[in-house]
């Protein structure tokens, strides 16, 4: 038994950080390995322009749950890139609406290709074993009861 397997609970946090950073670095890896100049990190705002033409900050900041400031920092680095643009609101000129650039539309086709293979390798990690199958819902299942009470709020509770 591993030392994290051993402490239990004490290092739910690490282990989740390891299992993610191992998880980020294989997917960037294989990014690499096909010189597809992509970060796993622009994933989620990829996904979600590929889902739909446009959206506002807000929209990217309200659907990943991040302050509207790390949204427009990640819209930032991607603006950079030359890879999305971003355009005042026709209705409401201090709204920022985010959209592909030529660029980025042809990196995002690159991408999925790598998406749907991890799509797939993902179904097959989560189906290997007994506990493994239910991991997506606990994941939800544990958000959901994260937002009902932080963990600061549980452990205060116990220490009073």
């Amino acid at each position: 038994m591993s030392f994290y397997q051993q402490t239990g609970v004490l290092f739910f946090g690490s282990r989740l950080r390891r299992i993610s950073e191992s998880f980020l670095a294989d997917v960037n890896a294989v990014y690499k390995k096909h010189q597809i100049h992509f970060d796993a990190a622009w994933f989620p705002v990829f996904y979600m322009l590929s889902q739909k033409e446009s959206l506002t900050i807000r929209d990217i900041s309200e659907e990943l749950e991040v302050s509207h400031s790390a949204a427009s920092q990640l819209i930032s680095k991607l603006q950079e890139k030359g890879l999305i643009k971003t355009n005042a609101d026709k209705e409401d000129g201090r709204k920022k609406v985010v959209s592909f650039t030529p660029k980025g539309q042809k990196l995002l086709k690159q991408v999925e290709p790598v998406w749907t293979a991890l799509q797939t390798a993902m179904e097959e990690l989560l189906q290997q074993a007994e506990y493994t199958a239910h991991l997506m819902e606990a994941i939800s299942q544990t958000e959901t009861a994260l937002r009902e009470q932080s963990i600061f709020n549980r452990i205060e509770k116990h220490l009073a």
